[in-house]
């Protein structure tokens, strides 16, 4: 089995790899617009990336291509219809970041709070500023405001109990119970938790549904003064509001992903935005710890060792989770050459779609159940021909899909 590396990766996930039989190869140098080349030059079966963008024309160029791995929680570097579309399955690797995050969260906060790179840059340039700095607001009582309240989520409400605030969070997922349990104050919307925190973190993933979630007026129920933490994607942030707020509120911003970042480990990136005082940034790199790094390459291995064992796909991010089938044909059967194919036939002449099959051997492997799932109801005759067309069908029953 081929695979094809196309980022930075630790050194114990290439040997891991190695060790279960796959023929590696690590190019951690590669960018959106080398990957189609190196793609069609190796053609892997299997293809590994942190940061590195795949986009269509690198998904067409490999011919063999059955999965691609992100090494990390999100999957927005990748082209998912695409991938869908070629029959190429995608996993990630989620929750094996969260405390690095967490840790990074953090870091941000405090870097606001205390300014600590204004100070650095000073001290680097010669100057002693001990009366611009003395004053901070602090953390200890103050409210955390959590949006999203997954993995990530909880660490950062564990490292903040620590640091002596209160916290209220969203999460649509989360419930008044969970909530109690959790010891954290239920919000209705995100909007309410910016309108009740001192800090503002944003942990969601990015989709149509949270873009630009911290918006205008997400911004504009924030105290003056507040501070927001994003270390999810650029791409939930109206970064033009986010500046104005800045400008007019006092809001300070501790960033570790922007819109349109680079997708390479190194280039030129002008931001306004990274630019603007009151904004302490970092280069998108929550996940990239040692510990991190060792977890999601474990993970990366366990996930390819399934997929060369048994073909299934741990962390699947593509699979339909219910697929549009209007009835089960269930083909109780001899095992023995022939039976579904005769079967495939008569629903291809019926213009019957096959959208999964599940293929249940007995002891002895002398019999079979073949559990069909089709787009639409196959017509009487087609049903008859499927019983009649071959020695070694038993049985055949339809039965209509529960929706």
């Amino acid at each position: 089995m081929r695979v094809l590396i196309a980022d930075k990766f630790e050194k114990v996930g290439i040997d891991g790899l190695k060790e279960i039989g796959c023929e590696v190869e690590s190019q951690p140098d590669l960018s959106a617009d080398t990957l189609p080349g190196a793609l069609e030059r190796i053609d892997p079966q299997i293809l590994i990336v942190r940061s590195t963008k795949v986009t269509a024309a690198a998904l067409k160029s490999a011919a063999s291509l059955s999965l691609v791995i992100r090494a990390g929680a999100g999957v927005d570097n990748i082209d998912m219809p695409t991938a869908s579309g070629l029959g190429i399955f995608v996993a990630n690797c989620p929750g094996k970041n969260s405390i690095a995050v967490a840790e990074l969260v953090m870091g941000l906060i405090l870097s606001v709070d205390r300014r600590i790179p204004d100070q650095v840059a000073e001290l680097r340039a010669g100057q002693w500023s001990k009366g611009e700095y003395s004053k901070a607001r602090g953390l200890h009582g103050r409210t955390i405001g959590i949006v999203g309240l997954g993995q990530i989520g909880r660490e950062i409400l564990v490292r903040a109990r620590a640091f002596g605030m209160h916290a209220v969070a969203w999460s649509r997922s989360l419930t008044h119970a969970e909530a109690e349990r959790l010891g954290v104050a239920y919000a209705e919307t995100p909007i309410e938790v910016a309108h009740r925190s001192d800090v503002v973190t944003i942990n969601v993933a990015a989709n149509s549904e949270t873009k630009r979630m911290v918006n205008a007026e997400f911004l504009a129920a924030m105290h003056p003064g507040s501070y927001l933490i994003n270390t999810s994607r650029g791409s939930v942030v109206d970064e033009e509001a986010l500046l104005e707020a800045i400008r007019t509120k006092g809001i300070r911003a501790g960033l570790d992903v922007y819109d349109g970042e680079p997708g390479g480990s190194k280039a030129e990136f002008r931001s306004v935005l990274a630019a603007a005082p009151g904004v302490y940034g970092t280069h998108h790199i929550g996940a990239s710890t040692d510990q991190a790094q060792v977890a999601i390459a474990h993970e990366v291995i366990r996930i390819v060792q399934e997929f060369l064992g048994n073909g299934t796909v741990p962390n699947c991010v593509n699979r339909l989770a219910r697929s549009s089938a209007t009835h089960v044909l269930a083909v109780r059967h001899h095992n023995r050459p022939g039976v579904l194919a005769h079967v495939f036939r008569v629903l291809a002449d019926g213009a019957i779609n096959v959208e999964e099959v599940e293929n249940i051997i007995y002891h002895g492997a002398t019999a079979t159940l073949a559990r069909i799932h089709l787009d639409g109801r196959p017509a009487p005759e087609d049903l008859a021909a499927i019983r009649s067309g071959n020695p070694h069908i038993i049985s055949v029953e339809l039965t209509e899909v529960e929706k």
